[in-house]
């Protein structure tokens, strides 16, 4: 049943073979995008790209898509998946790393054994320099983690068995996180009530118009004196002219990110580490194999998990004649005019799914008529229509 043509996958990145592994027979990776069904992407700047006609979607390996023309794609029907949950593990240790780094002046101690190591007096000059370098158990103090998703779900459970009291904020929370999340974890109902009552802070949200420099002077001087905050998520949360000016005063006393620039590599009383967040074997691995399924599912079936500019929907393995997907914008007479048809061609309509999101939608119709060769072209002739596809036919 499953139309053999256009299955060639363009590699952007270096992705991970056991992911590439799971592609069925007959599918390629080409080394020119030109013919290119699908784009496999870790961090390579996609947004000034030009994209073959034949494009139907991007998988990137990891959560963030930042590097991606979200808005470009779903103009012109590319349907692109991230892989949320893939990296979270690993992202969730180096976090917890940060943590204690945060706490005790490990990198401190660490520099003054390679400042001091040709010295024979060494072991002898340790016992008076350590206590330059004493910090804080992290048991008892309060963690509060802003963006309760995959990654901040498992950093506050972790903070909990670590004997930590964890404060929680997130006005989105899934059902999904919202069960995996300890009974012993507080929720709060403003970031306000985090700021005034955390030892620490570590945010978890993504990078978007609303959440840009969402730690500013203002959260900043509603914080503990003292606070220690970390950001394992992106460095465009942070106002970092207002943080210096922070770290100067000892209002912040240490910073822990997963994210150097010109700025951040340079502010006092920071730890910059070089985005070793998900650079992990395990997490490359994840990534990999859960962006090959979900791109592989949706070129064959047309099915759609963890989109981040089409909504999701799963109609399973065609088992009718033929499968049509359907992506257009979300209008009104949009659904009657494609069914309509669909009635007129005397194609029977087996099963329909239809979801919207935003000011895009996208229709999975089974038929259980062969189609007329010019069906893609006709229904391209709906206004509103961005890409139709067929899925599948029996041939």
């Amino acid at each position: 049943m499953i139309d053999p043509k256009h299955r060639k996958i363009f590699c952007l990145n270096n992705i991970a073979n056991v992911g590439l592994e799971k592609f069925r027979a007959g599918y390629e990776i080409i080394n020119n995008q030109d013919e290119a069904a699908g784009i496999l992407v870790r961090s390579a700047d996609m947004l000034n790209m030009t994209f073959p006609e034949g494009l139907r979607a991007i998988a990137r390996a990891g959560a963030g898509v930042n590097n991606i023309p979200i808005e470009n794609c779903s103009e012109h029907g590319v349907v692109v998946f991230n892989t949320p949950g893939a990296n979270a593990n690993s992202v969730k240790e180096l976090v917890l790393a940060g943590l204690l780094l945060a706490s005790r002046d490990i990198y401190g101690g660490v520099k003054w054994v390679q400042d001091n190591k040709s010295d024979s007096n060494i072991a002898k000059l340790t016992e008076k320099a350590k206590k330059n370098f004493a910090g804080h158990e992290i048991t008892g103090k309060t963690l509060g983690v802003i963006g309760l998703g995959a990654i901040g779900v498992r950093v506050a459970n972790a903070a909990v068995s670590l004997g930590m009291n964890v404060l929680g904020y997130d006005p989105y929370l899934s059902l999904k996180s919202a069960w995996m999340l300890s009974p012993m974890i507080k929720h709060a109902d403003t970031p306000e009530e985090v700021y005034s009552q955390s030892d620490f802070i570590t945010i978890h949200v993504p990078a978007m118009d609303s959440t840009r420099h969402m730690i500013n002077a203002q959260a900043i001087s509603k914080m503990k004196h003292g606070i220690k905050i970390m950001n394992f998520a992106r460095d465009v949360l942070i106002d970092e002219e207002a943080l210096t000016s922070a770290l100067e005063s000892g209002q912040v006393a240490k910073y822990i990110s997963d994210f150097p620039n010109s700025i951040s590599a340079n502010l006092p009383n920071a730890i910059i580490l070089p985005h070793l967040g998900a650079s992990t074997e395990e997490a490359e691995d994840n990534c990999a194999v859960m962006a090959v399924i979900q791109i592989q599912d949706y070129l064959d079936n047309g099915n759609i998990v963890n989109s981040v500019n089409y909504p999701d929907l799963n109609a399973g393995v065609c088992e009718t004649e033929a499968r049509v997907a359907i992506l257009h914008c979300n209008i009104p007479n949009m659904l009657s005019q494609i069914t309509s048809f669909f009635g007129n061609n005397r194609l029977n309509i087996e099963n329909l799914l239809n979801k919207a999101r935003g000011k895009y939608a996208y229709t999975l119709l089974d038929i259980s008529h062969k189609m007329p060769e010019d069906t893609v072209e006709r229904l391209r002739e709906i206004e509103g229509v961005l890409r139709v596809r067929r899925v599948t036919e029996r041939v």
